[in-house]
């Protein structure tokens, strides 16, 4: 069975032999928006067999070769891209999920990069309608206070998206900014002119609570997840998410034997229970605890923990590879932790734009 670290040779563009990490599991990506600058690219990579990455922190570049890849988590704030693209992953029978941002601070001049909120919406709806729903996962992400927004206008945004997405989403997914933990985020709001204002636990119980009530009175019934967040408010019905979500996997892919060996998954048929010997009382199944039910007939029993140990404390994403790259998103969000600045992510998006075919997101 493929290892989470396996290494293969491959044969690079140039004709020279190199070695790379042969990920199952791909993230495009926590580093940057893939589908909407750069889906061309990865799908090029994605049918010649790899894409170069260089590690943020030592500068060394290395290889991802795609050969054995069987499922693709997709990260994005506008993956309408993606909608001319998705057939070719249906033709490789690799799986797929998207992780959509769908925030709304038009207003505020946030996100000053990114469609309006009605295209979005559009969007999602569309994404939707080809993947099939459960496979475009709701994030409201992160969630910002500043003089200007207040809890309550945080609710009023989430309501209004919540209200249009009713039948198109299982989940919402969100996290609450935590500004002071990443400096350059810091500066760059101050620099902006943006005046945050931290969350504290209190806050954070407040919008939970609310966000809660809103969530049942309104039918929408979504499953709510905070993303990477210490604090536990559980007891309104929030839970901790994975993002990179084995369970969701085993829910689309079960059928792809592969990618269940790899997640250490057995899939097996309902059995009935003995017989009573009470005739009044029907037989009920043998289910094991924890199973996760596939079809009426059929359930899966993980029989690993997943958990990526590579990432943040409290963040729940199983084993993946990252092929993104830091200082490309041309979005250009004011709380971005992606960029170290504007101008060095629009320096590398103009390095992309003259060069689309090289191995690496930012061109030769």
């Amino acid at each position: 069975m493929t290892k989470p670290t396996s290494k293969i040779k491959i044969t690079l563009d140039s004709g020279v032999s190199a070695e790379a990490q042969a990920p199952i599991i791909v993230s495009a990506s926590r580093s940057t928006d893939i589908p909407a600058f750069y889906a061309d690219w990865f799908f090029e990579r994605l049918k010649r067999g790899y894409s170069a990455w260089t590690n943020p922190f030592n500068g060394i570049t290395s290889y991802v070769s795609y050969s054995n890849t069987r499922f693709i988590v997709f990260w994005s704030k506008n993956p309408r891209p993606l909608l001319n693209h998705l057939d070719y992953l249906f033709e490789r029978n690799i799986g797929c999920y998207i992780q959509y941002t769908l925030n709304d601070y038009e207003q505020e001049g946030l996100e000053k990069g990114v469609p309006p909120v009605w295209q979005r919406i559009e969007t999602f709806k569309m994404l939707v309608n080809k993947l099939g729903k459960g496979r475009v996962i709701w994030r409201f992400d992160p969630m910002i206070i500043t003089d200007k927004i207040s809890i309550e206008d945080l609710l009023r945004k989430v309501q209004n998206i919540g209200d249009q997405l009713r039948d198109y989403t299982e989940k919402l997914v969100f996290s609450f900014a935590d500004i002071i933990s990443y400096h350059k985020v810091k500066a760059n709001l101050e620099k902006n002119g943006i005046n945050y204002i931290e969350w504290d636990e209190a806050m954070m119980n407040e919008f939970a609570e609310k966000l809660s009530v809103m969530n049942r009175e309104r039918g929408w019934n979504f499953q709510l997840a905070t993303c990477g967040e210490k604090i536990d408010i559980d007891t309104y019905g929030i839970k901790h998410n994975r993002c990179i979500d084995d369970d969701l996997m085993i829910r689309f892919a079960y059928r792809d034997k592969e990618l269940m060996d790899f997640l250490k998954v057995e899939v097996n048929i309902v059995q009935p229970s003995a017989p009573s010997m009470f005739e009044e009382f029907e037989d009920q199944p043998l289910i094991p605890d924890g199973a996760i039910m596939l079809t009426p007939y059929t359930y899966a029993v993980k029989q690993k923990k997943n958990k990526d140990k590579g990432q943040r404390q409290y963040c729940g994403c199983i084993i993946s590879k990252d092929i993104g790259q830091y200082n490309t998103c041309p979005h250009l969000c004011e709380y971005c932790y992606a960029n170290t600045s504007k101008e060095t992510a629009l320096e590398n998006w103009e390095r992309y734009n003259k060069n689309r075919h090289f191995d690496i997101i930012m061109g030769q």
